[in-house]
């Protein structure tokens, strides 16, 4: 008796840790689905990228966030409507120069992407925005960011 015991109080610490990390996650959301653009200044990077994963969910894409190290140049997949998005998330305090565009160019060919993306909550240099018209990469500054907000704060 005594092993069933204990294999149950380990059963039920093992789903109440579950909960308890399945409300934490839900909380999480929560708090990044209600973040504006203030918070995103005083964000870190990964949580920026997970802001932008929440956010893209709401508006119907499904999103891959890729690993930590070795993502090839692209934080984020999104997948709508059959159009594969490579996204590079920065969360700066400067303006966003070449290197991201060339970051992402290239990993929207090793993603097999049909569209290449960089966000940012700040701006972009002029030496990026001529690199990604070149490279057909599409620039979201501050502003199409906040555009980006207000839309997925109204979807449902």
């Amino acid at each position: 008796m005594k092993p069933f015991i204990v294999r149950a109080a380990a059963l039920v610490g093992d789903i109440a840790a579950l909960v308890f990390d399945t409300l934490k996650e839900e909380e999480s959301r929560k708090r990044l689905s209600e973040s504006g653009i203030v918070e995103v200044d005083a964000m870190t990077g990964k949580e920026f990228e997970r802001f932008l994963d929440v956010h893209f969910r709401k508006l119907g894409y499904s999103v891959i966030l890729t690993q930590d190290s070795q993502d090839y140049g692209a934080d984020l997949i999104l997948d709508k409507d059959g159009s594969k998005t490579v996204v590079q998330a920065k969360r700066s305090k400067n303006p966003v120069g070449i290197k991201a565009v060339q970051e992402v160019a290239g990993a929207v060919r090793h993603y097999k992407g049909n569209k290449a993306r960089v966000i940012t909550n700040n701006r972009f240099t002029d030496n990026a925005y001529n690199l990604a018209e070149s490279n057909d990469v599409e620039l979201w500054d501050r502003k199409k960011l906040i555009e980006f907000i207000l839309t997925a704060k109204n979807c449902k």
